[in-house]
């Protein structure tokens, strides 16, 4: 049975209230008769003629106007379905499952048919959408059609929100809810957004690394035209790149270009780089160039600040590299030569000053170096203790686990009864020393979570940060001296030269100069890997001092079981596309395997046609990389890519698990990829 039609709200108010006025005037009609029966009686009259004709008036008019209602109601949901389907924007209902229960000409004409019956069979890009919407809740994504770009927006409407003369024909038995899902068409907006990022200003630093090295290298009356050439390499660059490059000082520049060009210039691998190297009018020394870049979304003063960043990193990782640096991360570029070393010691004369100057305010100095230490950053160590003791202050060393690469020195000076007792301190007790009369010298590590002790480092105002490796995006923060040398063979060498200004006249006992002795022979493999000039001067100066070569050695010989294990990493070595030789050392039964891995990485290099070599080896719970070469392959950048860091020749990284398999295929996917981008 239908229902009846009935005026509701508003509507059926305004209908009735002729008769509504009925027992009103009959109110009125008894106050009259009590002033007046005439007048009551005529009123009376009045209100039963009143009465009758609203009535019949309501009665007879009542369906006329309902029928017209109807009528006009029926026209507007016409009028409102030819407009919803003649929308010029794409607009359907789809279930929860994605099924399709209408859609509007708009879309039929975007997807050209209207056969299929799921939204992702039109859209492969909503394929797997989640429809399930809770009540109230929409979302968006972005699709791709026809080579236009929508913006696709998901909304839950209820039934119940629906008026209950209403249906939704097609709609599931048991459904409340269907999905109304709209299309924007986005595409210009995109490009108009795409169009202003690209016009943003990407600020940059250029500075020729070694300008007075290559000045010095030519003749006086040729130096101009070789200064001519590099501006020439460098303005050209910036040029095609629709930029603007200031030359600041003699060998600093300041660039400015547009972003859309941004992805230009690291395509080609930043190639002035390799441009500038070019550059011969008889230098003996080619020039190497550092680009440091910075791009922000905020402000252009953000970019500039961005840009010294970066070039400070670039330089601090030995030049010959671009960096580049967003609010979302730094990216790393070049950097695959050595950077050539500097003969002049007046850097190293200005750091050491300024760390006497920190000695000399302080009661006491905390010395530490990296995790799992070596000779290096144990003799380093000892070098800056002398050079606290002969300021006539406190100092201590930070050691907590005395690995077979440094228990031979240890040893020796734990029985030496002319050092005290707390000289070596673990991380547990060394907390206890810090405090505002106390400095902290890190040696040769830049990064914080590799030290001996991190804690160290929030308890102490003064911090020294004294290292080799390039330095990476994670550095110690609130050093107040940060001499950092990618060039110098090791920490050792670095120590040794600064001791000679720290302290005039420096006493270097002869066990603490054959432990730098010791540093810097490991580091470099017996003076065959990265030995520079200032190397055997550092050497020299620890022979006067009374370095002991045969104690040193015998110092680091090898015991049966460790050569044994060495031999082992060897013959479990394999060839990665004819020149990576990778090798595994795994339940070796000796107390250092890094170690050993590193001499096996060495000896490898030892092996016709061999580039680089990469020794994995087990210890406390994670496996660790040895990485070596001789010249031709940037082993640092690619211990990068996977967490690590170190030099050009020499290099390392580490797995947080003792996953073999896993850690080897990343190596090897690591050194596919490089390969394909140029990078090695």
């Amino acid at each position: 049975m239908e229902k009846d039609i009935k005026f509701k709200g508003k509507l059926g108010m305004y209908m009735l209230w002729p008769i509504i006025m009925i027992p009103l005037l009959a109110g009125v009609d008894v106050w009259i008769y009590t002033v007046d029966t005439t007048a009551g009686l005529i009123l009376s009259a009045f209100i039963l003629v009143y009465g009758t004709v609203a009535g019949i008036m309501y009665l007879r008019n009542k369906e006329e106007l309902l029928t017209e209602l109807v009528e006009f109601a029926t026209q507007y949901g016409a009028v409102q379905n030819v407009l919803l389907k003649e929308l010029t924007a794409p607009y359907l209902i789809v279930l929860e499952s994605g099924k399709i229960i209408w859609m509007n000409d708009c879309f039929t004409k975007l997807v050209k048919n209207n056969e299929a019956k799921y939204l992702e069979n039109y859209i492969s890009d909503l394929k797997g959408v989640n429809l399930h919407l809770e009540e109230g809740k929409t979302f968006t994504r972005e699709v791709k059609l026809e080579d236009r770009d929508y913006e696709v927006k998901f909304s839950r409407i209820s039934i119940g929100k629906l008026d209950s003369t209403e249906a939704m024909p097609q709609l599931p038995s048991g459904k409340d809810y269907f999905i109304a899902v709209y299309f924007q068409d986005i595409t210009e907006l995109k490009k108009y957004i795409q169009v202003n990022e690209e016009q943003k200003l990407v600020a940059g630093l250029i500075y020729i690394d070694n300008y007075d090295e290559i000045m010095e290298s030519v003749e006086e009356v040729r130096q101009s035209l070789l200064v001519a050439l590099i501006d020439r390499k460098i303005n050209q660059y910036i040029s095609n790149v629709d930029g603007l490059a200031k030359k600041m000082e003699k060998d600093k520049y300041f660039i400015v270009f547009k972003k859309k060009y941004f992805e230009k210039m690291k395509a080609d691998r930043f190639s002035v780089l390799e441009d500038v190297k070019t550059v011969n009018i008889g230098n003996e020394v080619p020039a190497t160039l550092s680009i440091g870049l910075g791009l922000s979304n905020d402000t252009y003063i953000q970019s500039y600040n961005y840009a010294r960043v970066s070039i400070d990193l670039a330089l601090a990782r030995g030049g010959d590299q671009a960096i580049v640096k967003t609010a979302s991360g730094i990216d790393y570029y070049g950097g695959k030569r050595d950077q050539t070393s500097r003969n002049t010691r007046v850097k190293a004369r200005v750091k050491a000053e300024a760390i006497r100057e920190f000695i000399a305010v302080k009661d006491r100095v905390l010395i530490m170096g990296h995790k799992i230490g070596d000779a290096d950053s144990f003799g380093a160590a000892m070098g800056i203790y002398r050079a606290a003791v002969e300021m006539k202050k406190e100092a201590h060393i930070v050691l907590n686990d005395i690995t077979a690469a440094i228990r031979p020195l240890y040893d020796v000076f734990q029985k030496n009864a002319s050092y005290p007792e707390d000289l070596f301190l673990s991380s547990k007790n060394v907390q206890e020393y810090a405090g505002k009369n106390a400095m902290v010298v890190v040696v040769d590590t830049n990064k914080p979570e590799m030290t001996e002790c991190q804690e160290l480092l929030k308890l102490t105002e003064t911090i020294v940060v004294l290292d080799h490796h390039r330095q990476g995006s994670e550095v110690i923060e609130g050093a107040v001296l940060s001499y950092i040398e990618p060039y110098a063979s090791s920490t050792s060498e670095m120590v040794a030269e600064l001791l000679q200004y720290i302290v005039d006249d420096v006493r270097l006992p002869g066990l603490e100069a054959s432990s730098l002795y010791a540093g810097i022979m490991v580091d470099t493999n017996n003076f065959m890997n990265r030995a520079g000039v200032r190397t055997f001067e550092a050497a020299a100066f620890l022979r006067r001092s009374g370095a002991d070569i045969t104690f040193v050695r015998k110092l680091f010989r090898e015991d049966m079981d460790t050569y044994r294990a060495k031999a082992q990493i060897i013959s479990s070595a394999e060839v990665f596309r004819d020149v990576y030789a990778i090798a595994v050392g795994e339940n070796m039964g000796i107390d250092s395997p890094t170690l050993v891995g590193a001499q096996a990485a060495n000896e490898l290099l030892d092996i016709g046609n061999v580039k680089a070599s990469f020794v994995f080896t087990k210890y406390n719970g994670k496996i660790y990389v040895s990485a070596r070469a001789i010249d031709e392959v940037n082993v640092q950048i690619i211990m990068e890519r996977i967490g690590g860091g170190g030099h050009i020749n020499t290099a390392g990284a580490q797995f947080a698990h003792t996953d073999m398999g896993k850690a080897i295929e990343t190596l090897k996917e690591t050194i596919n990829v490089m390969i394909e981008e140029g990078d090695i």
